[in-house]
């Protein structure tokens, strides 16, 4: 365990070398006038002009050659600072700390929902493999998978929010504001979480040591509860871990739809209007934030399964 949190920390330090250099070269190669752009982003479209954007351009040295901007940029890392947002002017670490907490409360909420979903109705399905809800869950799992995620969030809108008015469109501040954002997101990690724990518990079910527990005269909840939950438990924290990283970084179009104030639709804004220090911490943070949950993911595993094998 030791050698593999001195992996993940390699890791960790290479992730924010090919993180930094890759944002950096990816937002020099975009089209368009860099200075303009953040004109733009701070005046609005209809006010700038040629003279903001040249004042926008001596002010954050943009003439200057790229290798030397990004080199102030590693030394202001070196110390911490991962500067200012050159649109809105306030701290990077300040921004993503407000947008990335947001996304991070949908995330959760949204795990948290698929975990009442996706594995119950997997361990039954998995417990009886074969039977009518086996079955039945294979189709539903294929049919929430196929769907996209954006259709999942149009079509709830529409059902939920316009037809029968129970729940508000979009929004951020009430509890009623998470349900359908999560609920879109959770249905697609539902079914594949189903799909995951009844593998995991049809293999385990029809293992020797659990038909020997039988043998011995367990009951199926004791039976589940000393060789079904550790066994399974494995590859749904595993699966569940990365998925919450791939939540986190990938609800851009769940947050544009729903007007969540999270990490992704603050990304896709910064990249529009060349905000160079927010796309590079954000960047960064993601891809630091990866590792050190694939970290907790390798301890948890660690905990429920020292052998790194199946616990009889």
């Amino acid at each position: 365990m030791i050698r593999a949190l001195g992996y993940r920390a390699l890791q960790a330090v290479l992730v924010a070398v090919l993180v930094g250099v890759l944002t950096f070269l990816m937002m020099q190669a975009l089209p368009g006038d860099m200075a303009f752009r953040i004109a733009a982003g701070r005046y609005g479209y209809d006010a700038v002009n040629v003279a903001a954007a040249e004042a926008v351009r001596q002010e954050l040295g943009l003439d200057r050659p790229a290798i030397a901007a990004f080199g102030v940029w590693v030394m202001d890392l070196l110390r911490l600072d991962f500067g200012t947002s050159v649109i809105s002017g306030a701290s990077v670490i300040d921004e993503i700390r407000h947008q990335l907490g947001a996304s991070l409360q949908l995330a959760g909420a949204a795990l948290a929902l698929s975990l009442l979903i996706g594995p119950p109705v997997g361990v039954l399905a998995g417990l009886r493999a074969g039977g009518w809800l086996d079955r039945g869950l294979l189709v539903v799992s294929t049919a929430l998978r196929s769907v996209p995620q954006f259709l999942m969030g149009l079509i709830l809108i529409v059902l939920v929010s316009i037809h029968l008015g129970w729940l508000p469109a979009a929004g951020y501040g009430k509890p009623a504001h998470f349900i359908l954002p999560a609920l879109t997101l959770a249905l697609g990690l539902g079914a594949v979480s189903a799909r995951i724990a009844r593998d995991a518990m049809a293999g385990v079910a029809a293992s020797p040591f659990y038909a020997f527990g039988r043998w011995k005269g367990l009951s199926e909840g004791q039976l589940f509860r000393r060789h079904g939950l550790r066994n399974i438990g494995v590859a749904l924290v595993t699966f569940l871990g990365l998925q919450f990283a791939m939540l986190v970084e990938g609800v851009v179009v769940i947050e544009s739809i729903f007007g969540w104030p999270g990490i992704g639709h603050a990304l896709v804004h910064a990249i529009f209007g060349r905000d160079v220090p927010m796309v590079q911490g954000t960047a960064l943070l993601l891809g630091l934030g990866f590792v050190v949950l694939n970290a907790l993911v390798d301890l948890a595993a660690h905990w429920i399964d020292p052998r790194g094998g199946v616990q009889a």
